[in-house]
């Protein structure tokens, strides 16, 4: 009999499909005992900023003593590093172990229901076994798309529900307009759970304040009127910052993305709500666990020579960000422009994405990422040509290939970037081997 394959499994392409509900995933953790009860969880969602927001929380709670479980998606360089204990990515013998039990619980399943539980479900289900038998003290839990309907949603009673800024994305699925995106998004709501929003769009912040007051959560809303984003200190790998009613030293983050300083004063906002009700976090746990923070694929400086960055933007807002982020480091290295490995799925706003990087491109290498949904690298030059005139534009066979082409482009003092999708990260990376 061959071994199980526990990431085969969970991969298994009869699996990967979207199918939001919760009637699968409720049924399956029955079988499985309930392990969501024994947990307490600080659950995310939002459109962009989820994942550094969470990697922020999850490293304050874990520099304070306690037991940490976090729960991301997608993974960058290994599928075990969606499901972290105190930092570490759960062994394979572990997934192995519990995984083996998701399965024989999701045969029940498909026998009761007619559906076989989905690949994030799948997950979902088996993360929060893990943590369980972990005894994790707190679980930081990232939504995977939308929120109501989102297998995370199962949980009954946060701590805390935090939601990062909300835009247009995945509009097939969430709604075509902000107060749809916003209801999916507030459907995380627990009655009575403190909530923690972004200053979000009026049309946004309408909806869930509106969800608040029908399940009665208390709001706050974050405040950056007293944040003081420090330089990018490149050569230190650092950004630092001062923010609200916190006095001393400016706190210092690694993650050196111009938008990191505010995700990290959500996580803050977070902490001090936590201590609100009774979670024991000091000051100073609060210090090393912004500065300790590690998000791989986040407009991350992966090697010099040319200065080589890694983001992971994939919407017309993260694309924004990256062009903000990408105009102080061209101003600290004395560059004008960057050349920028791009590869995309069909189903983003490719558009708004190409304008908002185009002022900073000296030229693009485009790829089409190893996914089903990927756009073909001939397509994104079409909309390149239309949208970024007199741009250069070459084609290359794959990522790492691509992001190879806007190094050599770039020459050893210039910048390259490459972004579109977070999943191409660990193909990117194979460039710099």
């Amino acid at each position: 009999m061959a071994k199980f394959d526990p990431i085969a499994y969970i991969n298994e392409p009869r699996w990967q499909k979207v199918s939001l509900g919760l009637e699968r995933t409720r049924l399956l953790l029955e079988k499985l005992g309930r392990p969501q009860d024994a947990l307490r969880f600080v659950h995310v969602a939002g459109t962009n900023g989820k994942g550094s927001t969470c990697a922020y929380i999850e490293r304050i709670l874990r520099e304070a003593g306690y037991r940490t479980g976090l729960f991301t998606s997608p993974f960058i360089h290994c599928f075990e590093e969606r499901i972290r204990v105190c930092g570490r990515n759960i062994s394979v013998e572990a997934l192995g172990a519990v995984t083996l039990a998701v399965r024989d619980a999701a045969c029940e399943v498909e026998a009761q229901l007619g559906e076989h539980p989905t690949e994030f479900e799948l997950m979902c289900a088996t993360a929060l076994c893990h943590f369980a038998q972990e005894r994790c003290d707190i679980v930081v839990l990232e939504v995977g798309l939308g929120g109501r309907l989102d297998s995370t949603n199962v949980i009954e009673r946060p701590e805390l529900c935090v939601v990062t800024p909300i835009a247009l994305d995945h509009t097939a699925i969430l709604g075509e307009t902000i107060p749809e995106v916003a209801a999916e998004k507030a459907g995380i709501l627990k009655s009575g759970a403190p909530v923690l929003s972004w200053p979000q769009k009026p049309e946004a912040m309408a909806v869930v304040e509106a969800r608040a007051a029908e399940l009665g959560c208390p709001v706050t809303v974050a405040d950056f009127g007293k944040l003081e984003a420090g330089p990018l200190r490149l050569g230190e790998g650092q950004r630092p910052f001062r923010t609200f009613t916190y006095e001393g030293e400016a706190y210092r983050t690694g993650l050196l993305g111009c938008y990191q300083p505010a995700n990290a004063v959500m996580a803050l906002e977070a902490v001090r709500l936590l201590r609100q009700r009774g979670w024991r976090i000091p000051e100073d746990a609060e210090r090393r666990g912004v500065e300790r923070a590690q998000w791989p694929g986040r407009f991350e400086v992966v090697a010099t020579g040319p200065l080589t960055i890694v983001d992971g933007g994939h919407n017309p807002q993260g694309a924004q960000a990256l062009a903000e982020s990408l105009t102080e480091v061209l101003q600290a290295t004395g560059q004008k422009k960057a050349a920028l490995a791009m590869g995309v799925l069909a189903d983003k706003d490719v558009r708004a994405m190409v304008r908002a990087v185009a002022p900073r491109a000296a030229g693009f290498v485009l790829y089409a990422p190893e996914n089903p949904r990927a756009l073909a690298a001939e397509q994104l030059a079409q909309v390149i040509a239309e949208e970024a005139p007199g741009v250069p534009v070459a084609l290359a066979p794959d990522a790492a290939a691509a992001l190879r082409q806007a190094r050599a482009q770039a020459g050893p003092e210039g910048v390259a970037v490459a972004f579109g999708t977070l999943y191409a990260i660990a193909d990117l990376m194979k460039a710099l081997d």
